[in-house]
């Protein structure tokens, strides 16, 4: 191991070098500071108050229901140490903490086999290091593996059934716990409060062990490591270093389909089109961050012959009875009729009501009611267009 560039591998290794060769230069070998985004540093916030909260657990020998108020207090911990700042994220944190201890119910020591548990895989040459957030025992032949995420969306079915990284972790619970002959995969969703679980089949975990050690040998080898644009590079930590990022910023363009019958030329464009779109969306996002900074101070700024201002905007919610009743009699209509044409239910607002629900019915009960409830809901479906990049 003395003679290849990485010392070790990881997920996030080959995940960066798969994305973009130029950012795995600048982070592991160049070793440039990162400047990590607020995603990844409320990710961080969010794991370490999960991480904590569990291993107290073990150490205590523990059963019962998790403490709303001990993750508030690991919470205010977590987010002074990673140095986060706004109001609204810090209530979106702590509403996926208490959804979380809710979902969570009653823990049992016994039922945790590891939290934040390192591995160390051999392939080929190469070690792949690893850290499990979370391993559960299911019973005497299965294991659960699970892992946190923070994502806004959710993974699509073919996202998941071919994540390197649940295949990784697949990999190392074998390792860890040879006396599992079933190993389930899960990631749980935190602002979703869904676990969306796989698992992996012989030859799934063979074709990952020899494409890992392919990807290896390609970092290993590679003279050169160009920038790739990608959905990511708005989150990368080393977007300021990077001259395609720069690029971007101003717009530039390599591909221009002049032949639209040329599908392949089109798909090629449109991929770097909806790249730069993104880059520059989070841009001006940015940007107008900095003049909404400005003006909670001033009431208005002109500035590049643009005039800025703040308004505030009002919506109104109208009281059910008071309101049907004033209807009622203005326009002669029997209540019945009002009320279908009127009246809706938010999904928010249900969802909300039928997890204070869980407390007095319980999770089962709740999760049926659910389904009734949604079986009655209008479905309304809307065309989506939906791209991935083939491996």
């Amino acid at each position: 191991m003395s003679d290849l560039r990485n010392e070790h591998l990881s997920y996030s290794r080959l995940s960066r070098f798969e994305a973009c060769p130029l950012s795995y230069r600048l982070h592991y070998l160049d070793k440039h500071t990162a400047q990590p985004g607020v995603p990844l540093s409320f990710g961080k916030a969010l794991h370490a108050v999960l991480e904590r909260l569990l291993q107290e657990v073990i150490d205590t020998e523990y059963a019962g229901p998790l403490s709303d108020e001990r993750a508030l207090q690991l919470y205010s911990k977590a987010w002074t140490a990673e140095g986060l700042s706004g109001l609204d994220l810090f209530h979106q944190g702590l509403g996926i903490l208490q959804d979380f201890v809710r979902q969570q119910g009653r823990v049992d020591a016994r039922d945790i086999l590891a939290v934040e548990k390192e591995f160390r895989l051999p392939v080929g040459p190469f070690t792949v290091l690893g850290f499990i957030d979370r391993v559960d025992w299911v019973d005497d032949e299965t294991v659960h593996v699970i892992d946190y995420k923070s994502n806004h969306q959710l993974f699509t079915r073919e996202e998941l059934d071919s994540s390197l990284q649940l295949s990784l972790y697949a990999l190392a619970a074998r390792r860890l716990w040879p006396w599992a002959k079933k190993v389930r995969l899960s990631m749980w969703m935190l602002r979703h409060g869904i676990r969306q679980e796989t698992t992996r089949t012989e030859e799934q975990l063979d074709a990952a062990l020899a494409y890992v050690e392919t990807l290896g040998q390609q970092m290993e080898t590679a003279e050169s490591f160009p920038a790739r644009l990608n959905p990511n590079c708005v989150h990368c930590d080393h977007r300021r270093s990077c001259p395609a990022y720069a690029q971007a910023l101003e717009g530039q363009r390599d591909v221009v389909c002049e032949d639209t019958s040329d599908l392949e030329a089109v798909a090629r464009e449109r991929e770097e089109v909806a790249c730069l779109a993104r880059i520059l969306d989070a841009r001006k996002a940015e940007l107008e961050g900095v003049l909404r900074a400005h003006l909670s101070k001033k009431e208005e700024l002109v500035l590049a012959g643009m005039r800025y201002r703040m308004f505030n905007t009002i919506s109104l919610n109208y009281p059910l009875e008071p309101t049907l009743s004033r209807l009622a009699s203005a326009m002669c209509l029997p209540r019945y009729e009002l009320v279908e044409r009127l009246t809706t239910i938010d999904k928010k607002a249900l969802n909300a009501l039928l997890k204070d629900a869980v407390k007095r019915l319980g999770t089962a009960r709740v999760a049926l009611l659910k389904a009734e409830l949604d079986s009655l809901a209008t479905k309304h479906h809307s065309p989506r267009f939906w791209a991935k990049e083939v491996a």
